[in-house]
């Protein structure tokens, strides 16, 4: 790779994927790779791999498409393969990283909402239908939720520069508006959040998430490590799934808050053992 040209760029769309071999590979890299000077062997990662059901011939395409991509590189030690964290690649699992164990935390700095909505006005018209979808996958993504058809709510005007770079990219900044408001005394603010946003079905997700995990008791290091595995790989999905709306917003008893809570304290009990798992795979 020479110089910035060059840099690999990802999507969140393939973040997402939480089922694909290259996901899982991910999740591995920023796990139990980025923490090390020691570039792992092929057999290791495919090895691991095997462990969440991956099948030898897609681990080792994962391997060639995140190298394609220029996440990591090879380096060929007699017969055997080592894989190396790439500069960009380093940069961004240590972003993902902190995206991972940042999310859902508050601290006593954090500041109550001020009750201030950013609102956008775009229309797609129905004709272009894969421009809508794509409208509503990266404003989605961003956080935002439509209330109505034409109408995006978020309740971080600080978001407005995302939102236009979302626009800007699809040529649909002409015709578009935004405004900076508070809801007034006309219907219930939270029934519009309610029709914005699937809360239900992103509160199911977290209580499953939390019942699986909070319950989970690997009795050895291998088995230690694959569980943290799933763990962060689960976990991964959520900062994309959840608008990260201000308490509130939320129902009583926001089941993300225990799962946060879930996600921190058991990988932090499974930490010592998964790594310990993770060495002897690799014949540290």
């Amino acid at each position: 790779m020479e110089g910035s040209e060059a840099r690999p760029h990802v999507t969140r769309r393939r973040e997402m994927n939480t089922v694909s071999a290259r996901s899982l590979l991910m999740t591995l890299l920023g796990e139990y790779v980025l923490p090390r000077d020691r570039p792992p062997w092929t057999s290791t990662l495919v090895e691991a791999l095997a462990a969440e059901g991956v099948e030898e011939k897609a681990a080792r395409q994962a391997l060639a498409r995140t190298s394609a991509e220029g996440w990591i590189t090879s380096d060929r030690v007699g017969r055997r393969v080592r894989w190396t964290l790439t500069p960009e690649g380093r940069h961004l699992l240590t972003e993902g990283a902190d995206r991972i164990f940042t999310f859902g935390r508050t601290t006593p700095a954090t500041p109550p909402w001020d009750g201030h909505w950013l609102m956008l006005l775009v229309t797609v018209p129905e004709t272009r239908r894969d421009l809508r979808h794509r409208l509503r996958t990266r404003l989605t993504w961003a956080g935002f939720g439509t209330p109505d058809p034409g109408i995006w709510i978020n309740p971080n005007p600080a978001r407005e520069q995302e939102a236009r770079e979302v626009l800007q990219d699809l040529d649909l900044s002409q015709g578009a508006m935004s405004f900076t408001a508070a809801h007034s005394t006309i219907g219930s603010q939270q029934a519009m959040v309610t029709r914005a946003w699937n809360l239900s079905t992103l509160e199911a997700d977290y209580e499953a998430f939390a019942t699986t995990f909070s319950t989970a008791n690997p009795p050895t290091d291998a088995e230690a490590m694959r569980t943290q595995t799933r763990l962060v790989h689960e976990w991964r999905r959520f900062p994309f799934l959840d608008p990260r709306l201000p308490h509130e917003l939320l129902p009583t008893d926001w089941t993300g808050t225990k799962a946060v809570e879930v996600f921190h304290t058991r990988h932090a009990e499974w930490h010592a053992a998964a790594q310990r798992g993770w060495d002897a795979l690799d014949g540290g």
